[in-house]
């Protein structure tokens, strides 16, 4: 089981699934930013789709929860980046 992530552990976590576009996207810009982050896949993680639900109150993804507790579903490249400099993650 994935555990949330912690601000010492990883900038953020992604809950997420291989077949969903724009998880794959948030990836290639968190990875392409050097941002880490714990990827929760929801194909593989038993309760992660839950958990996803639990945070956002929706059923899509990618779901991205930072630092600070705040969370994005589905987010554009845009608000990510901004979001990350917010925190001063990049």
């Amino acid at each position: 089981m994935t555990t949330p992530a912690t601000p010492a552990a990883a900038d953020l976590t992604m809950f997420g699934a291989e077949w969903c576009k724009d998880c794959r996207r948030s990836k290639k810009l968190l990875d392409g930013l050097g941002v880490a982050y714990d990827y929760v896949d929801l194909e593989t993680v038993e309760d992660g789709a839950d958990r996803a639900r639990a945070i956002s109150g929706r059923t899509q993804i990618p779901v991205l929860v930072f630092a600070d507790n705040s969370h994005m579903v589905e987010p554009s490249d845009a608000d990510v980046r901004a979001k990350l400099l917010a925190l001063g993650t990049i």
